[in-house]
């Protein structure tokens, strides 16, 4: 397993364990570039959640699709293995 992988399974096991409702879209020629890792709902708003790993950075037009987030009302996260346990504590308040 990658160490992307790794965050995502973490932040997914969160997300599972607050009954959020959550899923990660398609990316390639049927998916739409830029869209974060994972979205979803909860407590009925809308949230993103970008996972990187290591020295890996969100691009421009990851960053991009969590600022559209952002400024209509969602919840954007970019979480890595250094902060996914105090961000996703933070978030989910479990």
């Amino acid at each position: 397993m990658t160490p992307e992988a790794k965050v995502k399974k973490k932040v997914k096991m969160y997300l599972d364990k607050a009954g959020a409702y959550q899923f990660s879209p398609q990316s390639g020629i049927y998916g739409r570039s830029g869209i974060p890792d994972i979205v979803g709902c909860y407590k009925g708003g809308f949230f993103g959640i970008e996972c990187k790993a290591g020295d890996n950075k969100a691009t421009a037009l990851q960053l991009s699709e969590l600022a559209k987030i952002l400024n209509t009302g969602g919840v954007a996260l970019l979480v890595n293995e250094t902060n996914v346990d105090e961000v996703m504590l933070q978030f989910l308040g479990v």
